[in-house]
């Protein structure tokens, strides 16, 4: 499951052009612990794993509209679609549903 894992964490910071401990802060741990998942040293828990296909996801989506750079400057923005908040705190409070669907409603071209 160790490569599965940083393969995940990989491509996370492949499209949105972040770093190790920039995917921490969005998952809301401490690098220590994205290094220990990388190396296999620790598997994550059920919920954090969840956070972390959710997040790939997430990226997933956003680099269909932008380019990596681009990618990570949303995330680390206000946006006005999120009430001028930005994607990464909300991520961090558990509110990734909401991000996605501001992706969703980008990508549909529904401007609410």
């Amino acid at each position: 499951m160790a490569d599965a894992i940083a393969a995940r964490l990989d491509e996370i910071q492949k499209r949105a052009a972040v770093t190790s401990r920039e995917v921490a802060q969005l998952l809301n741990i401490s690098p220590e612990t994205v290094s220990r998942w990388r190396t296999g040293k620790t598997e994550p828990q059920p919920e954090r794993r969840d956070s972390l296909l959710k997040l790939e996801w997430l990226v997933s989506e956003v680099s269909e509209l932008y380019s990596p750079d681009e990618t990570r400057l949303w995330l680390f923005s206000p946006h006005k679609l999120l009430k001028g908040d930005r994607p990464i705190d909300l991520i961090q409070s558990g509110a990734m549903d909401d991000v996605l669907t501001v992706i969703s409603q980008i990508k549909d071209g529904a401007f609410v």
